[in-house]
Formats: structure tokens, C-alpha cells, sequence
């Protein structure tokens, strides 16, 4: 087994007992304790600044103007906390509910300042038919604003939640998730903007005992959307998975960064992120961290980074990390690709009649594929292909 010292590039939730170093930043509620990032820092060096609208600085959050409505379910309930002065007491105890603390100033103000929160709450016990699907809309890319959600689905609850961002905004939005003892619970959040739109994403993931997480995000629209997922453990026996899916055209910077604490033993996680890029100045970024702490005996982890550039001029960064305490694990492991088509597979295909561009679609659907098999969602998997399907025409394939 070879450890790695590689550092958390991915931008750690600190909590108790968490190592505070340069790329570990140590975690606090209070805004002042976090500076005004430079661009300099490790956590942000591939982020276009100048592209953010001042929100990773101190950009005055306006009032929402984003619209959001959402499915009903029996055994869910969603609503606004914090509209009233008698839910104070509720709205305090749902930031950081997730065990998330701010290691950075943009989440810290998220926490601070947003006078409201949108709970989705699954009941203990309760098999949800049909998916919950939660609908931002985006109306003013002029408009700066912040959001906070709360995911918390009960003790053996069984949920497929889907947060779909639409419209025009320039948002900075934490998210937590909270996923009860022996739950089974999928969250997807599909970034569909407008081409206007900046969206920096903070999602935070806390796994319970034996529960199993799937998280996804599908990435498509936006000017620059940057979506940070950690994920921590409650318990023994928890499995998170951690899917990915973009496409980015000429101009959008895409970034994803994953970061997985393994503070529990016997606890598994799998990412597999795959993404496509076409046209001039289309970038991505994907950075992932796996932390194996010393207590965290029996892990089993895996992480996977695929990156196809369908034209020239796109740039595509791919950096995996491992950080292991111990050496009693299952196993460890990451890979990471990009490249251009895969000159045999098209040989392939057209010496078997089928035209260049109907071959080129053919293996853009064949990469994609593995991940849209393991989304679980078939709602989902109808919009991925669809959209899919959609930027490929932008090429003429």
C-alpha cells in the first residue's frame, strides 16, 4: 500500500478534532475569523476571481429573488424557517444541523446572514413514492443573494431528493445534508442556469450509521458554477457514493471539489465524476480529497475522474488526492483521465459503416454512460441524456 501525504485541496469541513493547517483552515462560525480570500489560497487558485461578482468577498446579499416551489409528498415536509420571530430558536438550530462549519468566509456569511432557511424534512420510517423535486428559479443574474437548505431525512427513511437550479442569479448556497441511522436516501442537484448566472455551491453531507448516501450533481448551465461537496460519517457502516456529470461550452468555467472525512470505521465511499468540454476557453475543475483517518479502520474508498475535450481550446484540471492515518484498511484508490476521442473506438465504428458524426455522438453516450447507470433516478437519467443530447448539437454531431 502506498500512502500519500497529498494536501486537502478540496477545501475541509473542520470540525472537532480536525488538524488546522494552510489547507485544513480551521473551521468557525464567525465571519471575522475568515479573511477576504486573495485567490492565492490552495482552496481557490483555479477559480476565476474576477468572474465571482464579489460574492467570495463581501458582496451585499440582497433579498431573494429567486422563486422556488416544490413537489408534495406524503411523509415529507418542506417550508421556509426563520420567517417569524418564533422560529429563531428553529432557524439557529438548523445552521450547521449537519455538523458543517465554515472554513471559509463566503459559508460563514451564508450562516450569518440569510434570514431564512428552506427545510426539507423526511419522516423516521417513511418510503417516499415518487421523487421530491425542489425547483429554484432564478430570475435577476443582477440580483446577489445566498441561501441555505437543510436535507434531513429520518432514521430508516428511504427518499430520492432532486434540487434543480434554473433562470437567471448570482447565488452563494450551502446545503446540508443529514441522513439518518440506517437510512437510504439519494440527492441530485442539476446546475441549469442561464448562460448570466454565478453559482458557488457549499454541500455538506453527513452519513449515519449503516445509511447509505447517494449524491449527484449534473452540471450544464451557468457562467461559472462551483459546487464543494464534503462528506463526513455519524456512525459505523455508512456508504456515500459521489456522482458527477457536466458539460461545459465556449467560456463557462465548471469546477467540482469532493472531499470525503473517514472518521468512522468499516465506512465505504465511491465518486466517479465525468465531464465533456467543447469550445474556446470552456474549462473545468475537479478536485478530489480522501481523508483516512486513524480511527477510521476498514475503509474501503474509490475515486475516478474522466474528462473528454470534444474540440480545441478547452482546458480540463483533474487533480485526486489520498490522505491516509492507517494502514488496516480494505483498500484505496483514485484515477484520473483526460484526453480526446478515442481514436480506436471511432475506427471502429466507421469501418463499420456508421458515419464520423453519428460515431462521435456514439462514444460521447458510451462515456457518459457509466455514470447515468448509476444514477437510480430514471427522471434524472431522462434529463442528463436529454441535455446531453442537446449540447451535441451545438457541435453539429
Amino acid at each position: 500500500m502506498t500512502v500519500t501525504e497529498a494536501p486537502n485541496v478540496a477545501g475541509a469541513v473542520e470540525t472537532n478534532a480536525r488538524v488546522a493547517t494552510v489547507l485544513h483552515p480551521k473551521g468557525s462560525y464567525e465571519v471575522a475569523d475568515h479573511p477576504v480570500p486573495t485567490g492565492k489560497e490552495e482552496v481557490w487558485r483555479f477559480t476565476p476571481f474576477r468572474r465571482l461578482r464579489g460574492l467570495q468577498a463581501d458582496a451585499e446579499f440582497q433579498p431573494s429573488a429567486i422563486e422556488c416551489e416544490w413537489t408534495s409528498h406524503e411523509g415529507v415536509s418542506i417550508r421556509s424557517v426563520g420567517g417569524t420571530s418564533e422560529e429563531a430558536d428553529e432557524l439557529r438550530s438548523l445552521r450547521g444541523a449537519s455538523g458543517f462549519l465554515p472554513n471559509d468566509r463566503v459559508t460563514a456569511r451564508i450562516l450569518d446572514e440569510v434570514p431564512s432557511s428552506l427545510l426539507v424534512d423526511v419522516a423516521e420510517n417513511a418510503e417516499v413514492d415518487g421523487t421530491v423535486v425542489v425547483t429554484l428559479s432564478g430570475t435577476d443574474a443582477d440580483v446577489t443573494e445566498a441561501g441555505h437548505i437543510v436535507l434531513r431525512f429520518g432514521a430508516n427513511s428511504r427518499a430520492d431528493v432532486v434540487l434543480n437550479h434554473q433562470g437567471s442569479t448570482t447565488i452563494a448556497q450551502v446545503v446540508e445534508v443529514i441522513a439518518g441511522d440506517g437510512s437510504a436516501v439519494s440527492v441530485t442537484t442539476v446546475q441549469d442556469w442561464a448562460d448570466d448566472t454565478v453559482h458557488l455551491g457549499f454541500h455538506h453531507v453527513s452519513v449515519g450509521r449503516d445509511a447509505k448516501v447517494k449524491h449527484t450533481a449534473l452540471t450544464f448551465g451557468g457562467d461559472l458554477v462551483r459546487i464543494s461537496t464534503s462528506v463526513d460519517y455519524a456512525g459505523p457502516g455508512g456508504d456515500a457514493e459521489l456522482l458527477g456529470l457536466y458539460y461545459a461550452d465556449a467560456g463557462q468555467h465548471l469546477e467540482h471539489r469532493i472531499f470525503v472525512d473517514h472518521d468512522a470505521p468499516h465506512c465505504k465511499s465511491n465518486a466517479l465524476f465525468k465531464g465533456a468540454l467543447q469550445g474556446k476557453s470552456a474549462r473545468t475543475v475537479w478536485i478530489g480529497d480522501v481523508l483516512i483517518r486513524e480511527s477510521a479502520e476498514g475503509t474501503q474508498t474509490y475515486e475516478m475522474n474522466r474528462n473528454l475535450l470534444l474540440t480545441p481550446g478547452s482546458r480540463a484540471d483533474s487533480v485526486p488526492n489520498l490522505e491516509i492515518e492507517t494502514g488496516e484498511i480494505v483498500g484505496a484508490g483514485h484515477a484520473s483521465a483526460t484526453g480526446r476521442f478515442d481514436d480506436e473506438q471511432l475506427f471502429y465504428l466507421m469501418s463499420r459503416g456508421i458515419p464520423s458524426d453519428v460515431a462521435r455522438r456514439l462514444v460521447v453516450r458510451g462515456f457518459f454512460g457509466e455514470v447515468l447507470l448509476r444514477l437510480g433516478v430514471p427522471s434524472v437519467v431522462e434529463r442528463a441524456s436529454e441535455t446531453i443530447e442537446r449540447e451535441l448539437a451545438i457541435t453539429g454531431y
